[in-house]
This record gives structure tokens, C-alpha cells and sequence, in this order.
């Protein structure tokens, strides 16, 4: 029997639409949905070649448990009844031997939508504990730094503008032909229709080459270069003064503040030359709407939540706050959204007082923090040390010894734990770390409810298209599954994640057949809600904020001994604050660089896009690869000043990067590596960046510097 079932893809975060053709129970081809509202039939190589991974015949199929030593490779093949009543039974022990904070989860990976499962796990157990791993230093700056300004999420990827609306587009550190491609074939038709761009990146990407700005800014600088913008628009006159004067507070005190960035001064620190610098401020603050979104490039640099908020005030004093082609927060037809679901599911103060970071980072993590996050370098030191209690089981469900910093480290602290529980496709360095490994569903497999970081105003149902492979089994249902074998308290009033997806989508009035049959459910396009009391929970015109106003001066920074407002700090390592240093190392390293052919970890073992990129490359202008003997296609060695380590990839030569800095790729590990380190981390730049000072820890959130720290690169002989 042949069927094509529209449903919605898991190659990454995007989640676009999807046609799976199917015959005889077989998925046999994937294609673009053409009626999706994101991606309109486009479909990336991630998409297109998901078959690979679907039948690739390394895919876990059945659940496996150690038997030998951690990480050497000796496993025993279990039915899920052993591995179910184990687990759960392990779990159970060191609840109650050490607590339940003692019991900490992490998730990664976006498209596999476990993070729901997985929080719901670890609310029932009653720990506070989630490791959000790469997430610490993805998103969290932007979304504390948006919090802190309006109450609201509008300067990264959560929150898509209508691009055919935005009379200017601003992308900021983001490169979304790569990392969200629907996004990027909108923003290149946009500009065709007469949208002006202005691209902020040290590298000349494809996006930047079309730009009407491109402004190449020296890594580690941004918050120097908003400042300057705001110094220009204040300074001219070019904000919006209603909005300023009707919903912002603490505006003189910011004009104060930007005085001392003049686009002369910026230059100097960014590198960018100041007649650029007016023109970008002048053309964003005159082209209302206008949008600007931020990711890696800010909140990967040094003291990025400060350098994020002055992106947050940019979008604030222009007027482009919640408007059509603007900055556009969120607006679902569905309460219990991802977000939303994690809010309901918040724990008692005492319990969450005990967070991990909460007596440092308190707006990240514990009582007084927006999400209760804990901080992962802390938890991976709790893991090792014991300190400030023990962290001895976790369930994992992304690729963390590559994705995260300080690999070695990740290692070590993995080994340490009591229980390890990975739930994966692949039998990834992190998975052969485990005590048990979990065979997952794919997105074929599987049915759930979509609302995307790049939806703004709908949710799209996932439907199960195929059976699962060989015995696997979906993520959440595998956790809503342990919940009920230990006997926990379920938060939400159902027993199956099947019946969840039917939980949530009651207040429409609806079933999950039901929605499988509309597809997508669009909410009302509402502007300005902070006029119409929206925003805030006793539904009074403002922001949720302790001043009801978008705080240009944070009260709440202040309150927690910070600075109120954005400010400028130059990165620990630099040529100009460590200029002996700079000397032995004179490049500046940029970690991070993403490629269409992937999506964080996934992808290096699927075959059509390892063809893509075969290697993983580090980006060097010929006229400084020529002063070190390096051709285009060598293999070279990248090494820091506080790392033992080295990195080896294939040079690139490209003159759309300054002659000072180089860009290496990230999240690259070799599946067909003969030993753990060929395939953990002889390609992964990560095992160059120690969680150590300089580079840790942002005084805010407390992430780690991943961009804008120096290095040297040499020509490896072997």
C-alpha cells in the first residue's frame, strides 16, 4: 500500500514541513510540504537525506547495558522489561541515598522534543537539576538579557519576524542559510523585494555577501559595536520617542551611558569603520518595522549577556517591540506550549534553592531565575567533586562529550557518575560512556506537537508515519514510562505522552487525531500587545518586569548586584589586553562555525552529507595561511594558550575572514574513528576551551568563552 503522510521534519530545530512517502509500512522518500507555512516545499540536505539515518545500519535497534568497564566498549543486548525495571530500580536507590537533587537530566538536541519528557521526569522525582548542556551558551544569554529588558523573548531565533513586512533586516552573529535555511530563503527573498540587510559577522557569509552592510566586527566586540549604534541613534535623535516615553524606564540614564561610544572609539575596539557604523544605526533606526535577530556570534563571546541586552534595548528604543516585521514575540493558539509546560512544572523554593548555580548565578538558576536552570560547569564539577552534593545519575539525550565545552573534562565527569542513561540513535562518544543505552524513535516514528522556535504564530501536528525500527521506542514514552514504574507523583493528570498530546491541545477543543487531520492551527495576529494588557498576569497595559516598563535599566540587575545597564568589556584574551600573549598567539579563534550538512552532533555518519563536507574546516585568510606554509586543503593544527591540546582540521582559504582571525567548525566528531580519542576528539574544537578563567565564567549566567579567544595554527606534519 503506498501513502504519503504530511507530517513534520526532525533534521533540526526548524521543524518544517514534511511529506513522507511510504510503501508497504517503508518510508521510501521525504519531501517539502509545500502547504507548511514555514518552509512552503523547501526542504534542506538534512531533510532530504533523512532516509540515511533512518535505515542506516549502525542505528541502535535494542536496548544495551555495560558489562565491561566505562567507555570500553563491551555491552550486553536486554529486553526494555530488564531495562525499564533496572533503571528505575537504580534511579530509586540513589534517590533515596542521596536525594533526589542527586539525579540531574540533559538534552540537546531540539527535533527529538524529549526535553518535555525529560523535565517532567525530573519534576516528578523532585530535583531541580537540568543540565541543558549546549543550550547554556545557545540561547540562555539572549533569552535572559530579553527577559531582563520586557519580560518577553524577541531577539533570537524564538520569535520569527514576517520578513516580507521588514523594511530592514538586521542579523546579528546569525546565519540562518545555514542553521535555519527556511529563514534564510525568506530573508534572500525579501531582500530581492526591496528589504535592506545589514549582516554583523567576522566572516563573509553568503547572506553578508548580498548584504547592503556588512560589518565585519572583531570577535568578542559586539556589545561594543550595539552601544555605538545606540550612541548614534540617541545621539540623532532616531528613536522612537513615544515608545521611549510611554513604556521605557531609565533612558537618560542609558543616553549617559552611550555617551563614551562614539563611532570614533568603537572603531577602534571593533574594527569596524565608524562611517559603517553610523550608516547601520542610521538605516535600522529609520526603517521601522525593522527586525534584528541574534544567536552564536553574541552569546558564544565574553560577557554576552550585557552585549545581548544592548541588542534587546536597540530593538526597544526603535519601536520595533512586537510588531508585524519587527521584533515579534511568540504568540501561539496553545498555553501549553514547550515554554509554557516547563513553567507549570517549576518546584518548590526550598528544593529549587538548591539548583546548582543558584548561590551564584540566581537569575539562572533557583528561586529568583526566570527558568531554573542549573549552570553545567557546576554540575559537571558536582559530578567530580561531590561539591556542593553529589550528582550521581543522569539521563542524557544528546551527543554532550562533543557538544559541550572542555571535552576531556565532560569525560572524566561522565565516568563519575553512579548511573548514565543515554537515549540516542547512534552509538555516539557519549553513548559508549553509558551504563545503559536506549534505542530511539526517530521523528517518522513518533507523534507530537510542534511549536517551533522558528513558529511565531501556529503549531503544526507531527504524525507517526512508520513503525519504529528493530525495538525502538519513543524518548518520552520510554520516561513517562519510568515515571509510573517508580511509583512518582505524574504532575500533569494523564499516564502515556500519548495522552499528554491530547492534554494539552483540550483548551482547543480538540484531540490529537483530531489536529493530525487540520495539520496546523494559526493564532490571531495581535501588535503591541503591551498596550492591550497582554503580556502581564494581572492583564494591566506593560511589561512583566518589576517596573511594568521595557527596563533600559534593569532593576532587577541592579537588584542582584550587576550592572543596570549594557556596558563593554574587553575579552581576557586579546591583542589588546594580552598583548605579550598575542605575540605567541596572534590569531583570533572563532569556535562554532556551522554547515548547512548538519545539525549540532547529527549528521558526520550520514553518507550524503558527509560528501557535503567530508572534513571539518577551519577558515584562514590566504595572505596569513601564505606567512605560515599553509595551502589551501592542508591539514592543520589549532592550539590555545590554556589548553594542552590540539585540534586538527583541513585549512580553507577564503579572503571573506580578517588576516587575525581565524574560524574553525564545531561539533565534529569522527564515527568511523578506530579509538574513542580519533573519534571524540581529534576534530572537536571544544576539547580546546577549558572551563576555566579567562575564558569562564559570564558574571550573569556564567557562560563560557567560545569566541574571540586566541590561537596559533601550524601546518601538521603527520
Amino acid at each position: 500500500m503506498k501513502q504519503i503522510i504530511r507530517t513534520v521534519c526532525g533534521g533540526c530545530m526548524c521543524e518544517c514541513g514534511a511529506l513522507v512517502h511510504v510503501e508497504d509500512g517503508k518510508a521510501v522518500k521525504i519531501e517539502g510540504d509545500p502547504n507548511h507555512p514555514l518552509n512552503t516545499g523547501y526542504m534542506c540536505p538534512k531533510g532530504l537525506s533523512f532516509l540515511q539515518l533512518q535505515y542506516h545500519p549502525d542505528r541502535l535497534k535494542h536496548p544495551l547495558k555495560r558489562v565491561g568497564a566505562k567507555g570500553a566498549g563491551e555491552w550486553k543486548q536486554i529486553t526494555w522489561e530488564e531495562a525499564l525495571s533496572e533503571i528505575s530500580s537504580e534511579l530509586l536507590r540513589i534517590r533515596d541515598q542521596y536525594g533526589p537533587e542527586a539525579i540531574a537530566i540533559s538534552y540537546g538536541t531540539y527535533p527529538k522534543r524529549v526535553a518535555i519528557g525529560l523535565s517532567i521526569l525530573l519534576a516528578a522525582l523532585g530535583s531541580p537539576n537540568q543540565l541543558i548542556g549546549n543550550c547554556h551558551y545557545c540561547y540562555t544569554p539572549h533569552l535572559i538579557a530579553d527577559l531582563l529588558t520586557c519580560g518577553e523573548i524577541y531577539t533570537c531565533e524564538l520569535g520569527v519576524p514576517d520578513y516580507k513586512k521588514s523594511k530592514c533586516i538586521v542579523l546579528w552573529g546569525f546565519n540562518p542559510l545555514h542553521t535555519y535555511p527556511p529563514l534564510g530563503r525568506k530573508i534572500i527573498e525579501a531582500k530581492r523585494k526591496g528589504s535592506k540587510l545589514i549582516v554583523v559577522d567576522p566572516r563573509l557569509t553568503e547572506l553578508a555577501s548580498i548584504a547592503d552592510l556588512w560589518l565585519q566586527v572583531r570577535p568578542g566586540t559586539d556589545g561594543a559595536l550595539a552601544l555605538g549604534m545606540l550612541n548614534v541613534i540617541i545621539n540623532r535623535g532616531l528613536y522612537d520617542t513615544d515608545f521611549v516615553n510611554n513604556w521605557c524606564y531609565g533612558f537618560d540614564k542609558l543616553a549617559e551611558r552611550v555617551k563614551e561610544y562614539t563611532p570614533e572609539k568603537v572603531e577602534k575596539i571593533t574594527w569596524v569603520p565608524k562611517e559603517d557604523i553610523i550608516s547601520a544605526a542610521e538605516l535600522y533606526a529609520t526603517s521601522k518595522p525593522a527586525s534584528l535577530q541574534s544567536h552564536l556570534g553574541v552569546s558564544m563571546s565574553y560577557n554576552s549577556v550585557q552585549a545581548s541586552r544592548a541588542l534587546s534595548i536597540l530593538v526597544a528604543i526603535t519601536g520595533n517591540l512586537d510588531i508585524k516585521g519587527g521584533a515579534e514575540i511568540p504568540n501561539y493558539p496553545l498555553k501549553l506550549t514547550y515554554m509554557n509546560i516547563k513553567k507549570r512544572l517549576r518546584l518548590n523554593k526550598e528544593i529549587e534553592k538548591r539548583t546548582i548555580g543558584a548561590s551564584t548565578y540566581p537569575l539562572l538558576s533557583g528561586p529568583n531565575s526566570f527558568r531554573c536552570l542549573t549552570h553545567p560547569p557546576s554540575v559537571l564539577e558536582a559530578m567530580l567533586t561531590g561539591k556542593p552534593y553529589p550528582i550521581k545519575a543522569l539521563i542524557l539525550t544528546s551527543n554532550l562529550v562533543v557538544s559541550f565545552e572542555d571535552s576531556k573534562k565532560v569525560v572524566k565527569a561522565l565516568k563519575n557518575l553512579d548511573l548514565l542513561v543515554v537515549m540516542d540513535f547512534f552509538m555516539t562518544p557519549s553513548a559508549e560512556l553509558a551504563d545503559y543505552v536506549l534505542p530511539s524513535a526517530t521523528y517518522l516514528e513518533c507523534d507530537d506537537i510542534c511549536d517551533a522556535f522558528t513558529y511565531t504564530n501556529f503549531i503544526a501536528a507531527r504524525q507517526k508515519a512508520i513503525e519504529p525500527v528493530g525495538e525502538c521506542r519513543d524518548d518520552n514514552e520510554v520516561l513517562f514510562e519510568l515515571i509510573r514504574r517508580m511509583g512518582l507523583r505524574m504532575p500533569f493528570p494523564v499516564t502515556t505522552y500519548r495522552e499528554f498530546l491530547d492534554y494539552r491541545l483540550k483548551e482547543l477543543g480538540l484531540t490529537f487525531d483530531e489536529f493530525k487531520k487540520k495539520g496546523y492551527i494559526f493564532s490571531d495576529a495581535v501588535e503591541r500587545r503591551y498596550e492591550k494588557g497582554l503580556f502581564r498576569d494581572d492583564g494591566k497595559p506593560g511589561f512583566k518586569t518589576p517596573t511594568g516598563k521595557c527596563e533600559l535599566y534593569s532593576t532587577l540587575l541592579e537588584r542582584f548586584g550587576h550592572d543596570p545597564l549594557p556596558n563593554y568589556v574587553e575579552p581576557p584574551e586579546s591583542p589588546y589586553s594580552t598583548p605579550d600573549l598575542a605575540k605567541e598567539y596572534p590569531l583570533i579563534l572563532i569556535t562554532g562555525a556551522r554547515h548547512i550538512s548538519s545539525y549540532q552532533t547529527m549528521g558526520h555518519n550520514i553518507p550524503h552529507l558527509r560528501e557535503l563536507l567530508p572534513h571539518p574546516l577551519v577558515e584562514i585568510h590566504p595572505e596569513t595561511a601564505a606567512k605560515l606554509g599553509i595551502k589551501d586543503g592542508d591539514w592543520v593544527y589549532i592550539e590555545t594558550p590554556l589548553s594542552s591540546e590540539k585540534v586538527k582540521m583541513k585549512a580553507a582559504l577564503t579572503r571573506g575572514i580578517h588576516p587575525q582571525v581565524v574560524s574553525a567548525q564545531a561539533l565534529w566528531w569522527y564515527p568511523e574513528g578506530e579509538t574513542f580519542e580519533k573519534r571524540a576528539f581529534e576534530p572537536n574544537i571544544n576539547v580546546l576551551i577549558p572551563l576555566k578563567p579567562p575564558y569562564g565564567y559570564e558574571p550573569i549566567v556564567g557562560t563560557n568563552v567560545m569566541r574571540g579567544m586566541l590561537c596559533k595554527i601550524r601546518k601538521a606534519e603527520d
